[in-house]
């Protein structure tokens, strides 16, 4: 079994991420699962409503990545400080916490749903489908939450295949009860929503189950002790995941009012086929991110500088590689993939093809960007990580996606991203640099 305090090689650092990368893609393909059904068996109007109300309910989803990406990164430096007990004692209050944040949450969700969709431009048909998707998804949102916690816990617990084999659970049970519920019984947009909601029940309390018996990882679950200042720092290291998920979803809602503009309803529906794709090639340095990182926290808890210089440039070798496979495999099947979601609809699939053809090229740089940011997480530095996915996800590309429609129309949303991407990776560099007598990594 390999270990955090392992030295690592190429081989085991691929070993050991993979079931975390697997893990996020299998997590990602739920939209996707979701989106071709609707778009196929229920309508464009509705497809383009999933798409429009997603954002909403990523953000609320998106506390889970605080807990898992900040505990962890504080739970697996203290398990390199030779302190189980205490890690175990953090790790039992985050996930009491988390389900606290998700019953609350989804009570205000119900509540906040229809004004805020109707503040961000839905209305009529689009309207009513998104309010139908999002309350049913809601009400699983305690296990949404649990899931994407435990997505980052389990590399930390020294069990990344065990999260893989529940990932892989949900995301079948999304895909089998997606065909039963919208194409068997018919029953459109609130059978998507409800397969996707059993689906996260499935990623969020088999994970809570396992941690709450005898097991064999580092981590199990206990009574949970209220620790204010390790609170704080979780919340705090995480915040910068926080961030980068909340902006990732306001910046989705500011493309969707951009692209009623310029593109009508025809433009979100190509988004959408975009972002689900977008989804899958992220999930796969997210992936990496997320599992790599309780190594380099156990690392830079030994002080084992020496690994953590290895861990880091082995890591951008890697994500090198894997940009330039993304970008490849987004050209190659940009015809296919459209034509699956959008090929009844010529005028729509145009839109769709010209727009994979632009948005590809960030691929080739969304990687470092990501992985910047998760390093200094997990050197728990929570203001640099914050910084980093404040600058790329919020204020780079709301910038560009204002401003590049003005010169270039419709092009120029989808060339936003790529600008975005660019500039958050010289940022990345930068802090790099800046902080390499600090952490010892260089």
């Amino acid at each position: 079994m390999i270990q955090l305090s392992d030295h690592f090689d190429y081989k085991r650092l691929l070993r050991f991420t993979l079931p975390s990368i697997v893990m996020l893609v299998f997590t990602s393909i739920y939209g996707v699962v979701d989106g071709f059904f609707v778009s196929n068996y229920v309508g464009k109007t509705p497809f383009a409503a999933v798409n429009f109300i997603m954002p909403v309910l990523m953000i609320l989803g998106a506390i889970g990545f605080m807990f898992g990406t900040g505990g962890g990164a504080l739970i697996a430096k203290t398990l390199g400080e030779g302190d189980q007990k205490k890690a175990n004692e953090i790790f039992s209050m985050l996930v009491a916490a988390s389900l606290a944040s998700g019953f609350l949450l989804a009570v205000l969700g119900q509540l906040l749903l229809r004004p805020l969709a109707a503040l961000l431009g839905a209305e009529g048909q689009m309207l009513e489908n998104s309010i139908a998707y999002g309350r049913v998804i809601l009400l699983a949102l305690p296990a949404f939450i649990l899931q994407y916690e435990f997505q980052c816990l389990f590399a930390t617990a020294q069990k990344p295949k065990l999260g893989l084999y529940v990932t892989v659970a949900a995301g079948l049970t999304n895909a089998v009860l997606d065909a039963l519920f919208v194409a068997v019984f018919s029953w459109g947009l609130a059978g998507a929503a409800a397969a996707t909601a059993m689906s996260q029940c499935v990623g969020g309390i088999l994970p809570l189950v396992y941690f709450g018996r005898p097991n064999t990882s580092l981590l199990r679950l206990s009574r949970p002790v209220f620790d204010g200042k390790a609170l704080l720092r979780t919340c705090t290291n995480g915040s910068s995941e926080l961030m980068s998920n909340i902006s990732m979803s306001i910046v989705s809602m500011l493309y969707n009012i951009q692209l009623l503009a310029y593109a009508g309803e025809n433009g979100i529906a190509a988004y959408g086929v975009l972002m689900y794709v977008n989804f899958i090639f992220q999930a796969v340095f997210l992936g990496y991110s997320v599992g790599v990182a309780p190594v380099i926290s156990y690392h830079a808890g030994a002080g084992n500088y020496k690994e953590l210089n290895n861990l880091l440039k082995k890591s951008l070798c890697l994500i090198a590689c894997l940009s330039l496979v993304m970008f490849g495999a987004a050209e190659l099947f940009a015809k296919p993939l459209s034509t699956l979601f959008v090929g009844y609809d010529p005028e729509l699939l145009e839109i769709t093809l010209r727009a994979f053809f632009l948005y590809s090229f960030s691929f080739l740089f969304f990687g470092f960007a990501v992985f910047g940011s998760s390093f200094f997480t997990a050197l728990n530095d929570g203001l640099v990580s914050a910084i980093i996915s404040f600058l790329r996800t919020l204020l780079f590309q709301v910038a560009a996606v204002l401003t590049f429609p003005l010169i270039w129309g419709l092009d120029g949303i989808w060339l936003s991203i790529v600008a975005a991407e660019m500039m958050a990776v010289v940022v990345s560099v930068f802090f790099l640099f800046l902080k390499r007598h600090a952490y010892h990594y260089f």
